[in-house]
């Protein structure tokens, strides 16, 4: 099993590059291309871009999940992110609306996941609101066209009964 992620806000470490103003004193006068040409020098070192960590595919969906079933966004946002009875049963914990509330909005304070086999990721996430805090289940699988989809959604409490088409 793998640690549980905390969800904290990453910033990075440099300020974002600024364009220099030739009026002020102590800034470098504009360039001109010599003879047509485009000048190709390159950005000095604190001002090139850094690549951003990209998030999990838990993150991801333990947000979208949470949108849906706080009310945040329509279950149809999630068609095309679900796979078999899984829209089916967060069409049916949707209606209920089991995260929404009336105070403080409900956030991700973190998720956890482990990893049964290759492709396929069990994770739950933590659900606060206010001093409330609820758990969320769900398993991601990746699709021959290498895109996570939830096959499964479960949260605390009645869980949806089953019918003869299951």
């Amino acid at each position: 099993m793998n640690k549980v992620m905390t969800r904290t806000v990453r910033h990075t470490p440099s300020r974002p590059p600024v364009r220099r103003d030739t009026r002020r004193p102590g800034s470098t006068p504009h360039r001109t291309p010599p003879a047509g040409g485009t000048p190709r020098t390159p950005l000095p070192e604190a001002t090139t871009p850094r690549a951003l960590p990209q998030p999990r595919p838990t993150d991801l969906f333990a947000d979208r999940l949470l949108a849906v079933l706080s009310g945040e966004r329509p279950v149809h946002s999630m068609l095309r992110h679900t796979v078999g009875r899984a829209y089916d049963e967060l069409a049916w914990l949707a209606a209920r609306g089991p995260l929404r509330t009336r105070g403080a909005r409900p956030v991700v304070r973190d998720v956890g996941y482990f990893e049964p086999s290759r492709g396929a990721l069990e994770a739950f996430a933590r659900i606060g609101a206010g001093d409330q805090l609820r758990a969320m289940a769900f398993r991601l699988e990746l699709g021959r066209d290498f895109r996570w989809r939830c096959t499964a959604v479960e949260l605390g409490g009645p869980r949806r009964p089953h019918t003869a088409d299951d």
